[in-house]
């Protein structure tokens, strides 16, 4: 692991702006009023400052004005398709990290703050795992970083396809080498079963087509919290400290609590002795 794991910060996706709306032909803008102009204009300057949902909003109301017809005013109705199509692709690239493709830490927060109030996390509770490249610095150090980046793109596949198609579960870059798995909606059991299923593809995985000499493994710690709302900094300081000992146990392992409160190894790992027991936190 590297030391950017304790204070990793957001890895954002590269910036994304649009080109300015485009104005209005002269014709058009004779026959609106001076409010509907007004709005026009407005989203003119806010989708030049890149805020497209703003601007959206903006044309929407100046629609409302225009819209006289049953098919309204076309040229502001184009404006406001375009519009929307280009905060929909801005919106998903800020969210996504620019190496692996996965979400990145500021969709991370974004979503678990929303995730507290869903029916699902208040039903059965959320689970967050973070899970880490074992000896990744070593990766960098023989290879170089453009083929330690390949890995990392690896890995990503991996873990997504570990997920699957779990409602509203996903994998997000924390930083460096780490990644978060949120798990909303599935049952404690369930939850460490699907991570030591991701564990088994990455240990699996064809890391032959990239080098010989290559293997990969991860290590994952797995927290879960039945406390609704849950308290998020601290289910991501549990994941974090449960990572420590699946590490701590010889790494390639899922460790996670049962409930005396002791830490276990999921899978082949479970036989394994001198598992850390952090306390809990």
């Amino acid at each position: 692991m590297t030391s950017t794991r304790a204070g990793a910060q957001s890895v954002a996706g590269p910036s994304v702006a649009g080109p300015p709306v485009a104005g209005l032909a002269t014709q058009a803008l004779a026959a609106v009023s001076q409010s509907a102009q007004s709005h026009v204009r407005a989203a003119e300057r806010l989708a030049e400052a890149g805020r497209f949902e703003d601007a959206y909003h903006r044309l929407r109301r100046a629609v409302s004005i225009l819209d006289t017809g049953p098919e309204g005013p076309q040229p502001v109705r184009a404006e406001l398709d375009r519009l929307r199509r280009e905060h929909a692709t801005a919106s998903e690239a800020a969210s996504r990290d620019h190496l692996t493709a996965s979400y990145n830490r500021r969709y991370l927060d974004d979503r678990l703050r929303a995730l507290l109030n869903e029916p699902r996390v208040s039903g059965v509770g959320m689970t967050l795992a973070m899970a880490d490249i074992d000896h990744f610095k070593q990766v960098n150090d023989r290879w170089g970083h453009p083929f330690g980046d390949r890995v990392l793109q690896r890995v990503v596949r991996e873990l997504d396809a570990a997920l699957g198609s779990i409602s509203g579960a996903f994998c997000a870059r924390y930083g460096g080498e780490e990644f978060a798995l949120v798990l909303p909606g599935l049952e404690p059991g369930d939850a460490i079963a699907l991570c030591e299923r991701a564990r088994q593809r990455v240990d699996r995985a064809n890391w032959l087509e990239l080098d010989p000499h290559l293997r990969v493994t991860i290590s994952i710690g797995v927290a879960h919290s039945a406390v609704h709302p849950p308290d998020v900094e601290k289910l991501l300081a549990e994941a974090d400290l449960l990572l420590y000992a699946a590490k701590g146990a010889g790494r390639n392992a899922v460790a996670f609590r049962v409930e005396s409160g002791g830490v276990a190894l999921a899978g082949p790992a479970s036989a394994r002795r001198d598992i850390p027991q952090p306390t809990l936190f």
